[in-house]
């Protein structure tokens, strides 16, 4: 059993929790995710490691309620447990030789954009970081991603806070002032990770995505997170979770992330027919 030893509410939806995974934190890197199961009976759900301490060995997870296991996983309290824990999987990220990076993140996607950008800055790369959230009363991170990077410029589609407009928009601006990156990192919604690809794709640069498919075994086996990257079927959990952005199929991605969404839905608000729970 895998216990959880911190736990703190990011905004209404997003939860941080560290758990006790000792064997996990000695190997992890920045890239790579876990798969949890909230319980003996639960679905396996990928989450990508936000952050680890091999000292205290522990691994941090960031994750938004939006399905029945998130959710049954939001109610659990630091001290309570849960049953599976595994990882790392995945391959982590590699930045190749690089001196200035533009780090991208989007929502949630800043809890992935963090740790590449922390893993960044701790070599000695120059990061900006640019973390994009609909309004001020959904930005999370703030502290840490400031300390991850040599700048952090946040947006917010309403102008709530930070500057008003999209992460694009920032990027391209940045770009057209004189930045001179070796190599942009994108991560978040999948339509926002397509557009930062069609920005960085006019100036030639190269870009790195975090894919985020149907996931089931999380080794390959299944089948079920295949992308079409270049023309060729790719799985996201062995032969990813990174990507060259610009040949991914997004397109094609969308359309498989949202086969199980109407299921998803009455899965997480059908009442059980004994105790009248949602589950």
């Amino acid at each position: 059993m895998f216990k959880i030893v911190e736990k703190r509410e990011l905004n209404q939806s997003v939860t941080l929790m560290s758990i006790k995974a000792p064997f996990v934190a000695r190997k992890a890197q920045a890239g790579q995710f876990i798969i949890f199961r909230v319980d003996e009976q639960g679905e396996r759900v990928p989450l990508t490691i936000a952050d680890y301490d091999r000292e205290r060995g522990t691994v941090t997870i960031i994750f938004q309620k939006v399905g029945r296991s998130t959710m049954l996983l939001g109610e659990k309290n630091v001290g309570d447990t849960i049953p599976d824990f595994v990882g790392p999987l995945g391959n982590p990220t590699h930045f190749g030789e690089v001196k200035k990076v533009a780090v991208v993140g989007g929502g949630v996607g800043c809890a992935i954009a963090y740790p590449q950008a922390k893993t960044l800055h701790a070599m000695g790369v120059q990061v900006d970081l640019i973390a994009g959230f609909r309004s001020k009363d959904i930005v999370i991170l703030e502290e840490e991603m400031k300390a991850a990077s040599t700048n952090l410029h946040i947006t917010t589609d309403d102008g709530t806070y930070g500057e008003k407009g999209f992460v694009t928009d920032k990027l391209r601006s940045l770009i057209e002032a004189g930045n001179r990156y070796d190599l942009v990192i994108a991560i978040g919604p999948v339509p926002m990770m397509k557009f930062v690809c069609t920005v960085t794709k006019d100036y030639e640069i190269p870009t790195l995505v975090s894919l985020n498919p149907i996931m089931i075994d999380g080794t390959g086996m299944c089948g079920g997170c295949r992308v079409t990257v270049g023309g060729q079927t790719k799985f996201a959990c062995v032969d990813g979770p990174d990507f060259d952005g610009h040949q991914v199929d997004f397109d094609e991605l969308m359309k498989r992330n949202a086969t199980y969404r109407k299921r998803e839905q009455h899965d997480r608000e059908h009442p059980c027919r004994l105790t009248g729970e949602v589950r």
